[in-house]
């Protein structure tokens, strides 16, 4: 086994931590506090190769591996998630389905543009009573000669009031996950209007809308893969979303564990250090733990995506673990800092914040305990708990197990 990263690897992680800290962190209160979306920071980090990280070379991307793609995520995130998941819907969903489905011109218009930072990209699939449950979405779109005609509203849509390119999502057939399909819409596309903008407890630096669709008409070429075949784009870019946000919450937490350190060693009580007592060292210990194993969920998720090995439950893994832990260490980390860490002189209070999201967008927790239980036992419902009788156990003897009930 090798725990180290390549050169290539390692130049991605020091570029755009060092890059984060000149250029993300000293605004990153500013933002949050001012609900900012800071549009220029996109630009600088085209420069180095970051907005066109997952897109092939011939249309100006630096097609990066996976694991370059979480590193830069994650260094973008430790010093401001709001642009750590701006950056990973952009390149990780919207630039790389993209890539992976339009049609070679759609490619050679849009993609040599959303790498150099001048578009950005948006991914509508939620509605608003279409959360989790994505297959029973309601926006239609019906073909009429040429065209597509989509109506509908879309919800929380990050980058929804910047990004020129929106992946959509909606119904060309009936009901259930076999009627959906994608498309590339413009932003100028003529009965397409932003909605609402979401105020949000955290990731204020992000930028949240709904998008509302009234007889939009799109181009037929706009249509991504095949009609009716939206549904498994959306399910083979779930996994590159949810390692996204499993390194967008291994940042967080990084930083929790860097503003925890400093501040235990700073902060003097009772003539000492407060790491010197127990209660904060073993706070600041359980931090560190956590934060190597998120990463190593993170990146061996990711490593196998790069050797092309399908794990389905890999990434649900790296991001139930990854968010978990944000979340639990960002209230720790406002503890060790105690009154201070309530307030905003400290950026305590922010991670703790931007880490709940983590725990829901890109199928909630409970989504991936569902994803991760289903690999490891099948799809069990009441027709297979009725149709196989209980096992029996006489004189001390195991049950033989069942086969699972795959689907």
């Amino acid at each position: 086994m090798d725990f180290e990263f390549s050169e290539e690897q390692r130049a991605v992680r020091d570029t755009v931590a060092a890059f984060a800290a000149r250029e993300i962190a000293p605004h990153a209160a500013e933002w949050d506090r001012d609900h900012a979306f800071p549009a220029g920071v996109f630009r600088k980090l085209a420069d180095i190769g970051i907005m066109g990280m997952t897109v092939s070379e011939r249309y100006g991307g630096a097609a990066l591996d996976s694991i370059s793609t979480v590193l830069a995520i994650e260094e973008l995130s430790r010093a401001d998630a709001g642009v750590g998941v701006t950056v990973s819907v952009h390149t990780g969903l919207t630039s790389r389905i993209i890539d992976g489905f339009a049609s070679e011109a759609l490619k050679q218009r849009y993609l040599p543009l959303m790498c150099s930072g001048e578009w950005l990209g948006g991914f509508a699939l939620t509605e608003a009573e279409s959360g989790s449950d994505a297959a029973s979405l309601r926006t239609r779109a019906i073909r009429r000669g040429d065209d597509y005609v989509l109506d509908g509203t879309k919800q929380w849509v990050t980058n929804g009031g910047h990004a020129k390119a929106f992946i959509v999502f909606a119904r060309t057939g009936g009901p259930g996950p076999k009627g959906i399909s994608a498309f590339l819409v413009d932003r100028d596309t003529r009965g397409l209007s932003l909605g609402r903008v979401t105020d949000k407890l955290g990731i204020r630096s992000s930028d949240t809308t709904d998008l509302v669709f009234e007889s939009a008409t799109v181009p037929a070429e706009a249509l991504l893969g095949e009609e009716n075949g939206g549904y498994r784009i959306a399910l083979a870019t779930l996994g590159d979303g949810r390692l996204g946000i499993a390194a967008q919450a291994v940042g967080i937490l990084a930083a929790c564990l860097d503003t925890s350190s400093a501040y235990a060693k700073d902060r003097f009580q009772f003539g000492r250090p407060i790491g010197a007592f127990q209660g904060v060292a073993f706070k600041v210990a359980d931090m560190a733990v956590d934060l190597d194993a998120a990463r190593m969920l993170l990146y061996r998720a990711a490593w196998l995506k790069d050797q092309g090995v399908t794990s389905i439950d890999a990434s649900s893994k790296a991001k139930l673990f990854a968010s978990t832990a944000a979340r639990r260490h960002a209230a720790e980390c406002i503890q060790i800092l105690g009154g201070y860490g309530y307030t905003t002189e400290f950026p305590a209070e922010r991670y703790y914040r931007d880490s709940k999201i983590t725990e829901i967008y890109e199928g909630t927790s409970e989504v991936q305990r569902i994803v991760i239980a289903r690999e490891l036992i099948g799809r069990l419902d009441e027709r297979t708990a009725k149709d196989r009788p209980p096992p029996r156990v006489t004189d001390g003897a195991v049950p033989q197990p069942q086969p699972a009930n795959r689907t």
